[in-house]
């Protein structure tokens, strides 16, 4: 909890708490708080919160939002017209005439904070548990390892109770005996969980004894190997999640170029028709169905590649179709459509990007380790990159048009004798890889920024990966893209990510010299011959 606490937080949380039975808080404790000074005032803290009641929250509260107050020796509880005994919690007949605040210094207000944290930890709502768990992680004062103790008794959540075991390590290294130390220092080394490794290397550094001392350096060992293991699972997703992310941008160009033979340079466009797509339908969900936003991924894909395959079929019919056989012309054409089609949505849209915002179920991430978070973002993605593959496939193998579209592909002037509508195929197949690259606009708009000039970043990756898996080859395309993306992460991790692009570079030039058809080649008796 930050900032200023108010009346309405602090009576959520005292009836959020288990119900205990009616009793006075501690009278010495209340009294200590109002009176005292410095140090007695943060003990005092201490006491109330190792209490438990869920009305040492209201009193706490009360001093953090100034409404604790001292009527003789009375400690009250103001607000309003209304007074409150501080101790018993029982309504007073009348508000006393001479009253004085209890002021609260920084100090003293940072306590409290912590102190309503822990109080959370009691709290029959796990969320609630949760949040003051992480809250605590980052730093408890040691008189509530009474209260956290109590609470990882109780607990029965997993995640819950490896945070509180961290926390009530990290308390009994500040306030236990040689004993009490060596049995923290070795929970720290098995949990290896939020600042383990910085509070063992405090351990190095400050502890006295020669036994904690050499205790934390095995666990400090064993943080360090299970950080290590997390980085690799870490690199491994990112690897994972680029290679998706490629797959996507190249999978229609895998048809239009790789199946059809066709140079389309506009490909990274008609993906930045795509995430315009998404973020269109973004807006008319936030005007008009504002509490259905969170589905409008659900219209949105289905928009962008309609979107995206009905402009790729209009190319096809008024520019495309003039130029089969003829590459160069096919180059320079679709690299002028790409130009224009620039141009428009900067007409339409300004040249500034724009945001698209991730529905609340894409929020967050699932933390797999201490140092490994896997955003929900980026798992969707990777979810969608396989749907997406799997429905290709599916089309493509047990489908009439994927039947016409390997038969033109393998041999046109055969399939075009045997009744098949070669120019019709055409047209729905480049219709179908645009409508592909509008579904990875789609999943780009949910990682980052859309602009105009979003499909320049991903028109020369997606021919590498085309080129390096093989002409016509949709396996090859699947392993281009992972290893693509492997092998980009990897590189990253080491010379960073300048040299990691020029030597994926090298290596696919090195690599298609060596085998020029890919790592599949394209079978057929066109091919053959």
């Amino acid at each position: 909890m930050r900032g200023k606490l108010t009346i309405t937080t602090v009576l959520l949380l005292a009836s959020a708490l288990f119900v205990c039975p009616a009793a006075a808080l501690d009278r010495a404790a209340v009294e200590k708080l109002a009176f005292g000074e410095g140090d007695e005032r943060l003990e005092a803290i201490g006491a109330l919160v190792t209490e438990g009641d869920p009305r040492a929250a209201i009193v706490l509260g009360a001093l953090g939002d100034g409404e604790l107050q001292t009527a003789s020796k009375r400690v009250i509880i103001v607000r309003g017209a209304e007074a409150t005994d501080a101790v018993t919690g029982e309504k007073l007949a009348s508000m006393p005439a001479e009253r004085e605040d209890i002021v609260a210094n920084n100090r003293l207000r940072g306590a409290v904070q912590g102190a309503l944290a822990a109080l959370k930890l009691i709290s029959p709502d796990r969320a609630i548990r949760f949040a003051a768990a992480k809250e605590l992680a980052g730093g408890a004062d040691a008189g509530m390892l009474p209260l956290v103790k109590k609470a990882l008794d109780k607990e029965s959540d997993a995640d819950i109770r490896t945070l509180l075991t961290h926390i009530a390590a990290s308390l009994e290294l500040k306030t236990g005996d040689v004993k009490t130390r060596l049995a923290a220092v070795r929970t720290l080394g098995l949990s290896g969980g939020h600042n383990a490794k910085p509070l063992l290397l405090s351990v190095l550094e400050s502890e006295t004894d020669a036994d904690v001392r050499l205790e934390a350096q095995t666990s400090l060992k064993q943080v360090d190997e299970r950080l290590l293991w997390g980085q690799r699972a870490g690199l491994l997703f990112a690897g994972i999640s680029l290679g998706s992310i490629l797959l996507l941008a190249a999978l229609g160009l895998a048809i239009t170029y790789g199946l059809m033979g066709v140079i389309n340079m506009a490909h990274g466009e008609l993906i930045m028709i795509g995430a315009y797509a998404t973020y269109v339908v973004q807006n008319l969900f936030r005007t008009h169905l504002p509490a259905a936003f969170d589905w409008y991924l659900l219209c949105a894909v289905p928009v962008a590649f309609a979107v995206s395959a009905l402009v790729g079929m209009v190319l096809e019919r008024t520019v495309i179709r003039w130029l089969y056989g003829r590459p160069l012309e096919t180059l320079l054409a679709t690299w002028g459509i790409s130009l224009v089609l620039i141009q428009t949505v900067r007409t339409i849209f300004g040249a500034q990007n724009v945001q698209v915002e991730n529905p609340a179920f894409m929020s967050g991430g699932i933390e797999l380790l201490a140092n490994v978070v896997l955003p929900w973002s980026r798992i969707v993605i990777v979810l969608f990159a396989g749907a997406v593959l799997a429905g290709v496939w599916l089309l493509l193998t047990r489908t009439r048009l994927g039947l016409f579209v390997r038969g033109v592909t393998q041999n046109r002037a055969m399939a075009s004798c045997v009744g098949v509508p070669t120019a019709r195929v055409d047209t729905l197949a480049f219709g179908l890889g645009s409508g592909i690259a509008g579904l990875a606009g789609c999943a780009l708009s949910q990682i980052g920024n859309v602009g105009p000039d979003l499909g320049q970043s991903y028109i020369v990756d997606s021919f590498m990966v085309v080129v390096l898996g093989g002409v016509g080859q949709l396996a090859g395309t699947v392993y281009a893209a992972l290893g693509l993306g492997f092998a980009n992460k990897l590189l990253e991790s080491w010379a960073g990510a300048v040299l990691a692009k020029i030597v994926v570079l090298v290596f696919i030039i090195i690599f298609i010299q060596k085998r020029p058809q890919g790592m599949f080649a394209l079978k057929g008796r066109s091919v053959e011959t």
